[in-house]
């Protein structure tokens, strides 16, 4: 292996763009979703709850993967950035930290969602949103580029196949639908290009139906 990847074989690092629009949108809203929650509605907050651990869980799905491919990639071929990626490994541990104390929050909310308890939680998502942010931000300036030269386009895509067990088939239309839901005609297209013909098909028909029915559910006016 080169210490850069030839041109025909390097990823789409715009893919992990898109990806991450979708993680500060939803990560941004959470706040305000739990503070509209009416005091002592539990329906609405079973569906707002529900809604933060799918995003919850496919953040941490996004990172198992740049864990266990994209970080040793650099690590081994990206020697004078190895500092960068170290910090890069702190902050996927910071973000678990926030992670780790909302979750307990977020279940005892959504069985009683009293103002103080969602004040609470609303007050740990903003600061799970902060830490996620600087982490993104930084990813895309520094970790992309050296990504682009150092990782082949076959290994980019091998961090995709991470994590994918943990979601039900139910579960993936929805953050597929999140994921694409601001991405451009260009984005959609490549990204909708790397998927087998099926799960097109169903991503575009079946799944587009789930994900506005589930939107609709969830950001009520």
């Amino acid at each position: 292996m080169t210490a850069t990847t030839c041109t025909h074989q390097r990823p789409d690092v715009q893919e992990m763009v898109v990806v991450h629009r979708a993680f500060r949108r939803e990560s941004a809203a959470a706040a305000g979703l739990i503070r509209t929650t009416p005091d002592g509605d539990i329906r609405r907050a079973m569906v707002v709850a529900d809604h933060l651990r799918l995003c919850m869980a496919g953040l941490e799905m996004h990172h198992t993967g740049e864990d266990i491919v994209l970080w040793p990639l650099l690590l081994e071929r990206a020697a004078p950035s190895t500092g960068l990626v170290e910090t890069m490994l702190a902050q996927h541990h910071a973000v678990d930290t926030h992670i780790e104390a909302i979750t307990p929050a977020l279940a005892a909310w959504e069985a009683n969602p009293t103002r103080a308890a969602g004040k609470q939680l609303a007050t740990l998502f903003e600061g799970f949103t902060a830490a996620l942010v600087e982490h993104l931000d930084l990813e895309e300036r520094e970790i992309l580029p050296l990504a682009s030269r150092h990782v082949t386009a076959a290994e980019w895509r091998q961090m995709g196949e991470h994590g994918k067990d943990s979601m039900s088939p139910s579960q993936l239309p929805i953050m597929f639908g999140l994921v694409l839901e601001d991405a451009d005609d260009e984005e959609r297209a490549r990204m909708l290009g790397n998927l087998p013909l099926p799960i097109r098909v169903l991503l575009k028909t079946v799944g587009a139906w789930q994900f506005k029915r589930y939107v609709r559910r969830l950001r009520v006016s």
